[in-house]
């Protein structure tokens, strides 16, 4: 997923009308023994104790509501909700399983066409019944419509057909083994054909209507109510329906929940409020629930700058990098060391990096440089850039200065500068910055999400390095036709086993060519009150509403 998903968290400013009954609501917990308020501005609309629904407090303001151009974790987060797809994932993996399709596909042997079985008996919130003309009508628009998500589709699927009231038949411009997983992206829901309209820029933002558990019962600026769909074909959800509440900042969310005015807090809260309410939640006073999460935050080396363009400077980095100590003073230990860009999510993932570099592994360091002529009179001097809206890459950057130079004696100097997000984001793919922090937020649940976008190169040369592809998108430039024939091998291997030692392939080659230098993956955190339960976290970031009662 692009690296916007990060600024589509923070929106909405709060009206006057609500700021005022804040303030009236300041005053009935105060009076009624409701302990500390949040300050003026919060929203803390709650709902009457024992109805049933349930309130989730959130800073993600969802910019629309059409699937066909959602790509942000807060229109995502409400469309999976709301939805159902061909394919789901199985609670707490990534391993796939029917939803809307009654049995996985079946596959050409030429890997190019998928038939698709269809679950009958289902009806969309508007009563229209759904069929594969229906899903047909649903994929067509999702590419044809040209929402951001689109290219997800476009770029993989030559046509889509009902060739049954029961049967989807998809065929595919060329081989893809990951294509299930495509279609359990949130986006990729059915959708009634009488509600929405195949054609470019044609969307209902405002609007949902699928064929999901809850059905949208209200849209407002910084509120949402989902009610309980009473013709939804599979289990019907725990609570009476959900209301969402959307928070003006981290700090509003983090005084929101602790006082009580919602049962769950979920994206996003800083490392420090997380970090105070983990505490809490140890001692009893709510439920802190974490999740091993998919998004991935890595240090991008751009090899068509000096030094980079030496292979000796980009693996002296590597063996610079003290994951544990980032964890330590960055993350307060609310993320993972990663040592592979493919993250440990997946059972290829392989600790490459720790195997090859280790941590804060400073001799070596120093010995791969000084190899390669660097001194200090003579030192590699690096930028690392990072964008201004971040204050983890912030402290990261920092941290990795620190270490540079206090354990380098000077053989190789780092200089720290950010940007703003805008600007930072257009000239990435330009060349623009020798080094880079970022972080990656997943399309889809696959390993090919995790190396395909990152070194992928259509065109280029090993001495111009990518000129046109996934590597100079994302700022690294990494150019092998070795690699990119061994991307194309795992996206024709049907067989996980043989695709397991495709990918094994592609880790060694990262590690010793080192266009990326992987740092940690993410947990996510979601906080419940102690009258909650089955608060669940699913693979793919989304917090599942159905499962949670009080």
């Amino acid at each position: 997923m692009t690296w916007f998903s990060l600024s589509a968290r923070r929106w909405v400013r709060i009206t006057k009308f609500l700021s005022l009954f804040c303030v009236c609501l300041f005053l009935v917990i105060s009076c009624t023994g409701g302990g500390n308020s949040p300050p003026a501005g919060t929203n803390t609309t709650s709902t009457p104790a024992g109805d049933g629904r349930i309130t989730i407090g959130t800073t993600g303001k969802p910019r629309t509501l059409d699937p066909a151009d959602a790509y942000e974790l807060a229109s995502l987060g409400l469309v999976f909700n709301m939805s159902d797809r061909l394919y789901t994932y199985q609670p707490g993996s990534t391993e796939i399983k029917p939803q809307l399709a009654t049995a996985l596909p079946k596959v050409s042997q030429d890997g190019l066409t998928y038939t698709i079985p269809l679950r009958q008996g289902v009806v969309f919130h508007d009563g229209t019944p759904f069929n594969a003309k229906a899903m047909e009508f649903t994929i067509k628009r999702f590419i044809e419509n040209k929402g951001k998500p689109s290219f997800l589709l476009a770029d993989t699927v030559n046509t889509v057909q009902a060739t049954g009231e029961n049967e989807l038949t998809i065929k595919l411009k060329k081989p893809f083994a990951a294509f299930p997983s495509l279609l359990a992206f949130s986006g990729v829901c059915a959708v009634s054909p009488k509600a929405y309209e195949v054609g470019a820029g044609k969307f209902k933002p405002s609007i949902f209507v699928g064929t999901g558990p809850y059905k949208l019962g209200s849209y407002g600026t910084d509120s949402l109510r989902l009610d309980v769909f009473d013709k939804y074909w599979g289990e019907k959800p725990a609570n009476k329906g959900v209301n969402v509440q959307i928070q003006t900042s981290p700090v509003n969310l983090f005084n929101a929940f602790r006082t009580g005015a919602v049962d769950a807090a979920y994206l996003s809260l800083e490392p420090d409020q997380i970090r105070n309410l983990e505490e809490r939640g140890k001692k009893g006073d709510w439920q802190a629930i974490s999740a091993q999460g998919s998004v991935v935050s890595y240090l991008v080396l751009n090899r068509n700058q000096k030094p980079l363009d030496q292979l000796e400077v980009r693996q002296a980095i590597a063996a610079i990098v003290d994951r544990p100590l980032i964890m330590q003073r960055v993350l307060y230990g609310q993320a993972d060391p990663l040592y592979s860009m493919i993250p440990t999510t997946f059972d290829v993932s392989q600790p490459l990096f720790k195997d090859k570099y280790g941590d804060g592994n400073f001799d070596k360091a120093k010995q791969i440089l000084t190899g390669a002529g660097f001194s200090k009179e003579n030192p590699a001097k690096i930028q690392v850039w990072y964008p201004s809206s971040s204050p983890t890459r912030s402290l990261a950057a920092q941290t990795l200065k620190s270490l540079v130079d206090t354990k380098m004696d000077g053989i190789i100097q780092f200089e720290v500068t950010t940007v703003e997000g805008p600007t930072f984001f257009k000239d990435i793919s330009r060349g623009l910055y020798p080094a880079a922090l970022l972080d990656w937020y997943p399309d889809f649940l696959d390993p090919d999400n995790y190396v395909q976008p990152f070194l992928s190169c259509q065109k280029g040369s090993v001495a111009k390095g990518c000129e046109d592809g996934g590597s100079q998108t994302q700022g690294s430039f990494y150019y092998s036709e070795a690699i990119n024939q061994l991307i194309d091998q795992q996206r024709k291997e049907l067989n996980p086993e043989a695709r397991k030692k495709i990918f094994a392939q592609i880790q060694t080659q990262v590690a010793t060519d080192v266009p990326y230098v992987p740092l940690w993956q993410n947990k996510d955190y979601v906080f419940a009150q102690k009258n909650v339960s089955n608060v669940k976290l699913d693979p793919t970031q989304n917090l599942i509403y159905k499962t949670i009662k009080k």
